[in-house]
């Protein structure tokens, strides 16, 4: 199995952006030391005391600095706020950064009313899936140079390495972004952290959809990776202790409330006590929001998921309290995978 990260550059507890993004770079530059695939990073608008991942194409450009081998990506671009031809040089530009080793993540997602007019973004359209389709295969077509000579967009040109073009991913959280994904002929990713009741259905939406693209970076047959919220400790216990965090965060989101991430303390007095263990082997219809567990319990459940959907790569974002339990948590997840270190 190959394993990748998506970080969120969440802001630590009485620290700053510049904090997050010093965190973003160690556990890049630990992630490429242990051997994962990829490191992505997101995009997050509002919320930037809690997050200070806003600006992939930003952070992306120093991580290329910072990092010599692993591939880096975003996950994703919202790409429903931007102008394809721009989003496509601002890729262009980060290969030329980082030759042959870039992941154009795209993606769609609104935030707040207030949000969404800050960012000009026309919040409903005719057809959200068409226009999502038609931008995606733009970019694709600014980066690949593959506008027809008679197109108004024949003569327009972004930059690069002159090696290989940023790889196009679209990512999602519904059967709808699988089944674009399947027609464009391009890698997916599933976001199970958010919806992941829907991600054996988005698989099979991907499948069924799926033609062989005829497009720049695309794929002749289905390719894809399952984003997963995962906490890796020493033993089941102490990782269920330490998703305690992830699961009080995800029920303030569902208040409606945007705050600091809580300690693990907080996070259990929230819950009202300490969260069971994952259990080593799920039911076959039971798909976690979160996951934990020891090395061999983690590996386990990473392969129980990534075979329900048929995937060969799991990509893992996690919710913790600590910094450094993420360092740890990745370290000790290469080690039970079996990652190779570089």
């Amino acid at each position: 199995m190959e394993l990748s990260v998506v970080d969120l550059s969440p802001v630590p507890e009485g620290g700053t952006a510049t904090d997050a993004y010093a965190n973003t770079v160690e556990a890049a530059r630990q992630a490429e030391r242990l051997g994962y695939t990829r490191f992505w990073v997101a995009e997050h608008h509002g919320m930037a005391d809690t997050l200070a991942g806003t600006t992939p194409e930003v952070v992306l450009g120093h991580l290329a600095a910072e990092t010599d081998a692993i591939r880096l990506g975003s996950g994703a671009v919202l790409l429903n706020h931007y102008s394809p031809f721009k989003v496509a040089e601002q890729f262009g530009a980060l290969d030329a950064l980082a030759p042959g080793r870039v992941d154009a993540g795209l993606g769609r997602a609104n935030g707040s009313p207030a949000v969404d007019r800050a960012l000009g973004t026309e919040r409903h359209v005719q057809n959200p899936d068409e226009d999502h389709a038609e931008k995606v295969e733009a970019v694709v077509s600014h980066l690949y140079d593959e506008f027809p000579d008679d197109h108004a967009y024949a003569d327009l040109q972004v930059p690069g390495s002159g090696d290989d073009p940023p790889v196009p991913w679209l990512l999602g959280s519904s059967p709808s972004s699988a089944a674009i994904a399947g027609e464009l002929g391009l890698r997916y990713c599933f976001a199970a952290f958010i919806r992941p009741q829907f991600a054996v259905r988005a698989f099979e939406e991907y499948r069924e959809h799926f033609r062989a693209s005829a497009l720049g970076g695309g794929v002749d047959e289905p390719t894809g990776t399952i984003a997963v919220n995962a906490i890796c400790a020493p033993t089941d216990e102490t990782a269920a202790r330490r998703r305690a965090v992830a699961e009080a965060t995800y029920k303030r989101m569902r208040r409606g409330e945007v705050a600091t991430r809580p300690s693990v303390e907080e996070a259990i007095d929230e819950l009202g006590g300490v969260p069971a263990p994952t259990p080593a082997t799920l039911d076959d219809d039971e798909w976690p929001r979160a996951i934990s567990g020891s090395p061999e319990t983690l590996a386990g459940l990473l392969d129980q998921l990534a075979d329900r959907v048929g995937v060969d790569e799991v990509m893992i974002q996690h919710v913790v309290g600590d910094h450094e339990h993420a360092l740890r948590s990745h370290e000790l997840l290469a080690d039970g995978v079996g990652l190779e270190s570089r």
